[in-house]
C-alpha cells in the first residue's frame, strides 16, 4: 500500500499544510484502504512548502506547493492510477538510483546525519524511530559499553559543540564525569533565539527521540540520572512532540528505572523558557531552570563542577545531542570521516534572507560559503548580486562575498571576524546597507542584555546610539574609531557570551565595509540605499494607477495627485518614513 506523507513542521503549517492534510484525510475516509496517511517534520525545502510525499517501497516522490486541489489530483493520478505529475515533482528517488526532480540538488548535495530522520519519519511515532535505527545507540551504550568507553567514543569522533563555541564534546563530558557527586544533571539547551535560526526547532519537531536518546547516553557517560530540556515557550509544536516522545520513551522502557535491564536510571523533564536571548548562555539558563531571573554567573566554577543547583552538570545543545546516537551506533571513525582535520562531522545551517532556496541544509564541515549559498541555496533572489552572509546570529558577524570561498568550520569562520554560532546564515544582497545591518543586530542584542554587567548594558547602548545617528545622516568624524574602541572593550570585559560577541556585527562591517560608514558620515549618503533617512522617494509613472493609497497614508501630506492619475512626492516635505512604499500595492514607489 502506498503511503502519503505531509510535511507538518512549522514551516509546512505556515504554508497551508494543514488544509492539504485535511483534504487527504477526507479522501482517505472515502477510499478506505487505498493509502496510509501520516505527517512528518521539516523536509528542509521550506521554500517549496507544502510538501507531500508519495512513498511505495524504496520509491519516493515528493511534490511541492501542494494545495488541497493539487492533493486531490495527486491522489487521483499518482496514488490511484500510478501516474506521476512530473511538473510538480521536486524530488524523486527510486531505490539506489540517481535522484531527480526540480529541486533534487538541494537534497542530494547534503550529508544528513542530524537530519537523518527529519522529513522521513512520523516524529510522533516511536515505532518509526525504532524502525529507522533509533534507540540502537542506547542499547549499545548501556549493554555493551562502560561509561568511560562512551566518553572515549565521543572524543574520538571529534564532535564539537554545535551551539557555537565548538568545545570538544567528549572532553566536556569527561570533565562532568570526573566529579564525584550524589546528583548530576544533563541539560539540553533548546533556547534558540537567533533571528533567522530554526535548526534546533526543526530537529525537535522532526526527530525528538534522537535528542532524548543523546541525552540518555550522556547521562550514562557522566553518571547523571536526571535531565532538563530548556525550550522556549515560543516553540509549542516542538514542546508538544517532545512531550509525546518522553511519554512513549517511558512506556518503551528507554526512560525511567533500570533502563533495558541495565541497572541505569534516567528521566527528564521539559522546562519552558520565556524567550530571553541571554538564557542561551548556560549559567543564565541554569538560573532560569532554578526559578531565578535568567542572568549569567561568573565562571569558574564551571558547570562540570558546579552547574545546575551547584551540582556537576553537562550542557549541550539540540544538534549536539542529536549527533550522539548516530556516533555510538555507527562508530567514531564513521563520523570523523566527514569534515576537516579539526572540525569533524557535519553541520546544519538555516539558510534565510535573500537566498532563493531558504530552508535547512546539513553539509560536511569545510563546505565553502559559496557552495552553501549557490549550490544548495540556489543563489540570490531576483538575480541580484551577492554581498555578504551574516553568520552566528545577531552577535555574529558579516562575511563579504570576497571571502565566499571560506570553509565553514571552527577555525576558518572566526578568522574572518565572524563566529560559527549555532548555524543561522542570513544571506544579504547588494541592497543591504551594512551600517543599518549592524544597527539592526545591535538593537536586538542591546534589548536582550540582562543588564548585569556594565560593559554590556551601557556599552552596547552607546554603540547603538552612534550607529543610529550614522544611519540618520548625523554621523560625526571619529564615530568609526569610537565604535571600534567601544566594541573591543565590550568584548574584553563583558561577563558572558552575549556581551562578548554583541559588537561583532559592527566590528566586522567596519572591517569589510568601512567605505560605507565613511559615505554615511562624510557625505550623508547610503550607497546601498538601505537607510530611509538618506534617500529620496519617487513614484514610477508606468506603475502608478492613481489609487491614492500612498497619499492617504503619508503623515505629512508630501504626496499629491488626482484619482487615477500619476502621483508625485515632494521630497522637501517628505520625512522618509517609507509608509508610501509599504502602502502601495503596485510597487510604484521606489527609493533612490
Amino acid at each position: 500500500m502506498k503511503k502519503v506523507i505531509v510535511g507538518m513542521g512549522t514551516c509546512g503549517l505556515s504554508a497551508g499544510a494543514q488544509n492539504t492534510y485535511d483534504r487527504l484525510s477526507e479522501l482517505l475516509s472515502k477510499n478506505t484502504g487505498s493509502f496510509e496517511l501520516s505527517g512528518t517534520g521539516c523536509i528542509g525545502m521550506c521554500y517549496r512548502e507544502p510538501l507531500v510525499e508519495v512513498r511505495e517501497g524504496d520509491r519516493r516522490t515528493i511534490y511541492g506547493g501542494v494545495t488541497p486541489e493539487l492533493a486531490e489530483e495527486i491522489f487521483e493520478k499518482d496514488v490511484r492510477d500510478g501516474k506521476r505529475l512530473d511538473e510538480h515533482i521536486v524530488y524523486s528517488l527510486d531505490g539506489e538510483g540517481e535522484p531527480s526532480g526540480s529541486e533534487a540538488e538541494f537534497l542530494s548535495a547534503q550529508t544528513r546525519i542530524v537530519l537523518r530522520n527529519c522529513g522521513t519519519i512520523d516524529p510522533e511515532s516511536i515505532d518509526e524511530y525504532e524502525e529507522s535505527g533509533g534507540y540502537r545507540g542506547i542499547r549499545k551504550a548501556l549493554l555493551e559499553m562502560t561509561p568511560e568507553e562512551i566518553v572515549e567514543e565521543v572524543k574520538e569522533s571529534g564532535l564539537r559543540g554545535r551551539g557555537g563555541a565548538g568545545f570538544p564534546t567528549g572532553l566536556k563530558w569527561s570533565f562532568a564525569a570526573s566529579y564525584d557527586s550524589d546528583t548530576k544533571y544533563v541539560v539540553c539547551n533548546a533556547d534558540e533565539g537567533d533571528p533567522g535560526a530554526f535548526m534546533d526547532r526543526s530537529v525537535l519537531e522532526g526527530d525528538p527521540h534522537s535528542v532524548l536518546e543523546g541525552m540518555i547516553i550522556c547521562g550514562r557517560a557522566i553518571g547523571a540520572s536526571f535531565g532538563y530540556i530548556y525550550c522556549r515557550a515560543e516553540y509549542p509544536m516542538a514542546i508538544h512532540r517532545l512531550d509525546l516522545a518522553i511519554v512513549a520513551a517511558r512506556e518503551k522502557g528507554y526512560l525511567g528505572k533500570n533502563i533495558l535491564g541495565s541497572g541505569f536510571d534516567f528521566d527528564l523533564k521539559i522546562k519552558q523558557g520565556a524567550g530571553a536571548f541571554v538564557c542561551g548562555e548556560e549559567t543564565a539558563l541554569f538560573a532560569s531552570i532554578e526559578g531565578q531571573r535568567g542572568m549569567p554567573r561568573i565562571r569558574p566554577p564551571f558547570p562540570a563542577e558546579k552547574g545546575l543547583w551547584k551540582k556537576p552538570t553537562n550542557n549541550n545543545n539540540v544538534e549536539t545531542f542529536a549527533n550522539i546516537p548516530w556516533i555510538i551506533d555507527q562508530g567514531a571513525p564513521a563520523y570523523a570521516a566527514y569534515g576537516t582535520e579539526k572540525s569533524r562531522g557535519t553541520k546544519v545551517f538555516a539558510l534565510a534572507g535573500k537566498v532563493v532556496h531558504g530552508g535547512l541544509a546539513e553539509v560536511p564541515m569545510g563546505t565553502s560559503i559559496k557552495d552553501l549559498v549557490f549550490k544548495i541555496g540556489g543563489g540570490i533572489k531576483e538575480g541580484r548580486k551577492f554581498k555578504a552572509v551574516q553568520m552566528g546570529g545577531p552577535s555574529g558577524g558579516c562575511i563579504p562575498d570576497s571571502l565566499s570561498d571560506t570553509p565553514v568550520d571552527f577555525e576558518s569562520i572566526p578568522a574572518t571576524g565572524a563566529i560559527m554560532g549555532s548555524g543561522g546564515m542570513v544571506v544579504l544582497d547588494d541592497t543591504a546597507c551594512m551600517v543599518e545591518m549592524a544597527r539592526f543586530f545591535l538593537e536586538f542584542t542591546q534589548a536582550e542584555s540582562c543588564g548585569k554587567c556594565t560593559f554590556c548594558r551601557i556599552g552596547t547602548l552607546r554603540m547603538l546610539e552612534v550607529l543610529t545617528r550614522i544611519t540618520k545622516g548625523e554621523g560625526r568624524e571619529g564615530d568609526i574609531e569610537k565604535l571600534t574602541e567601544l566594541g573591543e572593550r565590550i568584548k574584553e570585559a563583558s561577563l558572558c557570551g552575549l556581551g562578548q560577541s554583541a559588537p561583532n556585527p559592527a566590528l566586522s562591517t567596519i572591517r569589510f565595509y568601512r567605505d560605507e560608514y565613511e559615505a554615511h558620515i562624510k557625505s550623508q549618503k547610503c550607497p546601498a540605499g538601505g537607510c530611509d533617512a538618506l534617500v529620496d522617494f519617487f513614484i514610477d509613472a508606468e506603475k502608478c494607477t492613481g489609487c491614492t493609497l500612498c497619499a492617504k497614508n503619508c503623515p505629512v501630506d508630501a504626496i499629491s495627485g488626482e484619482v487615477k492619475k500619476l502621483h508625485v512626492i515632494d521630497n522637501s516635505i517628505c520625512v522618509r518614513c517609507a509608509k508610501c512604499v509599504s502602502s502601495c500595492n503596485f510597487d510604484a514607489v521606489y527609493k533612490s
